[in-house]
């Protein structure tokens, strides 16, 4: 087992040489030296903009395929580098964050902020059930439903506030 914060140069390239590590790793996005968390979610609002002019039937199915190759691909990556969840496999945030902006798809530029702001809060304080489900599930799958809990959370917030706005 590796340091969780510092990849080696092997792991990268471990982690670069496969498109399911490309994918697990947000295209590059979760190579940054800090809050990779935060840039994989940053990253993930740019497919967002294309998901979101999808039909509703259409954006949910895209998550869900998102999610299914997310498990596979966050798996791959997890054993290449050796560290089921490392920093920088951030499919999982990209995949929560489209489930956070989902009450966001016809609102204006602003709501996107505040999913944004609501799946990264929930991400990293990870309240109950989202702690466990990280602390028991292991592989892919681990890696994966922390954050579609945290997305379905922000998404009910987000869809709250909305509604009282409006």
């Amino acid at each position: 087992m590796s340091d969780k914060k510092v990849l080696t140069p092997e792991q990268r390239r471990l982690l670069l040489a496969t498109p399911a590590g490309w994918m697990a790793c947000g295209f590059g996005s979760g190579l940054a030296p800090v809050a990779q968390g935060t840039f994989g979610s940053l990253a993930a609002v740019v497919p967002w903009l294309f998901l979101r002019l999808l039909p509703m039937q259409l954006y949910v199915f895209a998550i869900v395929v998102a999610f299914a190759v997310g498990v596979w691909a966050c798996g791959v990556a997890g054993r290449a580098v050796g560290v089921d969840d490392h920093r920088s496999i951030v499919w999982d945030e990209f995949v929560g964050l489209w489930i956070a902006l989902i009450p966001a798809v016809s609102a204006d530029w602003w709501s996107v902020i505040i999913g944004f702001a609501l799946f990264r809060l929930f991400d990293v304080w990870k309240p109950w059930p989202i702690r466990t489900l990280d602390r028991r599930l292991k592989g892919g799958v681990g890696v994966m439903v922390d954050d579609v809990v945290a997305g379905v959370f922000a998404a009910v917030v987000l869809a709250v506030v909305l509604n009282a706005l409006n």
